[in-house]
């Protein structure tokens, strides 16, 4: 058999390119098997919070549409019905939407078609961790703007712009915090970028917003074409594993987009399901009450414990769990021993907080008694 050309560090890194080494893989939340198989637990007593799942699960319709396109999983698939559908929901052309592999592969168009070894892309502390990711996979280096209360600071963004900036990450509502911006300040933000710089509005979690908060970004891209809106299947309508979303920009940007996007990234299930599920609208307005309700509950819950929160949008809220320097690694220990998996903040340079996703009622209720069996175990 051949040697292994990667037997030393020094022909891995001759081989290997710099700025891929660079990357900081993905650290998604703890799977319920790998939890069940650390500790012993049985599989269905597990809860898990720690992903920004729907905890109602996924639309009827949607099921039942995937179901019905089994049947064609020998045809590669056809995206034209989801696009016609989308951008006739958005109200936009067919040729400025762009599909996705969940909006994580939209992230990383974006960051094919604008950014290469040379040019610079902005985020924000405590911002999605696959935007520097999205960034350094095509070459190019990431800015951090420091945050403003756990959120975006859009004057920091501005004044960190140099001219090699091609590309701007914003999240609103922002993951992991929930901080929001409001629709003002994103439009003199993007009155005030240059127009060859790509400003990427992440909305992944906007269908959890209040009626009065809501905006639609997607109006703004004829003012605005260097305007990138991207959306996801996966959290207010269940769609998490079956990654599927999509992005809306001017026809040229999104030209580029699907210029290096792979052929057949959404699967016939994916798709199928998607379509079912934009007009199953009492599946969403159920996701969002549900919602309203546990985050209500959730919120109330840390108070008595005497936890500070930052207040959130999505469905999820960010949790301090340690004094001021401090981990909440023992806490967050103290939860997985009792089965219940929420996400560590530690790899946002955020190592006292913890994230928890609103649940089922009963799963918030599992939660909010484990973290207090937690703090009691660890004396905090």
């Amino acid at each position: 058999m051949p040697q292994n050309v990667f037997h030393d560090d020094a022909l891995f890194a001759r081989a290997s390119l710099p700025h891929i080494r660079a990357i900081s893989a993905y650290q998604p939340g703890k799977p319920i098997t790998e939890l069940a198989r650390e500790f012993g637990l049985a599989v269905e007593s597990i809860v898990k919070l720690a992903s920004n799942e729907n905890p109602l699960g996924m639309s009827p319709k949607a099921k039942a549409a995937i179901r019905a396109a089994v049947d064609g999983g020998e045809r590669y698939p056809d995206p034209f019905d989801l696009t016609a559908a989308l951008a006739a929901r958005h109200g936009v052309a067919t040729n400025q939407i762009v599909l996705g592999n969940g909006s994580n592969d939209v992230l990383d168009l974006v960051a094919r078609a604008f950014l290469y070894r040379g040019r610079s892309a902005i985020a924000a502390q405590y911002a999605f961790a696959m935007y520097p990711i999205a960034t350094l996979s095509a070459g190019g280096e990431t800015i951090i703007a420091p945050a403003k209360d756990y959120g975006h600071d859009l004057a920091a963004m501005r004044a960190a712009m140099r001219a090699d900036t091609h590309v701007i990450w914003i999240a609103n509502p922002n993951n992991p915090t929930g901080a929001f911006l409001a629709a003002e300040a994103l439009r003199a933000f993007l009155a005030d970028a240059p127009e060859h710089v790509i400003v990427v509005l992440d909305e992944a979690y906007a269908d959890y917003l209040d009626a009065g908060e809501r905006y639609d970004a997607v109006r703004w891209i004829d003012d605005f074409p260097h305007l990138v809106v991207c959306r996801t299947f996966s959290k207010i309508y269940g769609m998490a594993g079956l990654r599927i979303g999509y992005g809306i920009a001017a026809a040229p940007v999104a030209e580029l987009m699907n210029r290096v996007r792979q052929p057949f990234n959404c699967n016939s299930l994916a798709l199928a399901g998607a379509i079912a599920a934009l007009e199953d609208h009492d599946f969403l307005a159920r996701s969002y009450a549900s919602n309203r309700a546990g985050m209500a509950y959730i919120r109330e819950g840390l108070e008595a414990l005497g936890l500070r929160y930052i207040p959130a949008r999505g469905n999820f809220i960010a949790f301090r769990a340690a004094e001021e320097g401090g981990t909440a690694a023992a806490i967050h220990q103290g939860l997985l021993r009792q089965g219940v998996i929420v996400r560590p903040l530690a790899s946002y340079q955020m190592p006292e907080w913890l994230r928890v996703t609103i649940g089922a009622p009963a799963e918030n209720t599992r939660f909010l008694e484990a973290l207090g069996r937690a703090m009691q175990e660890s004396g905090a």
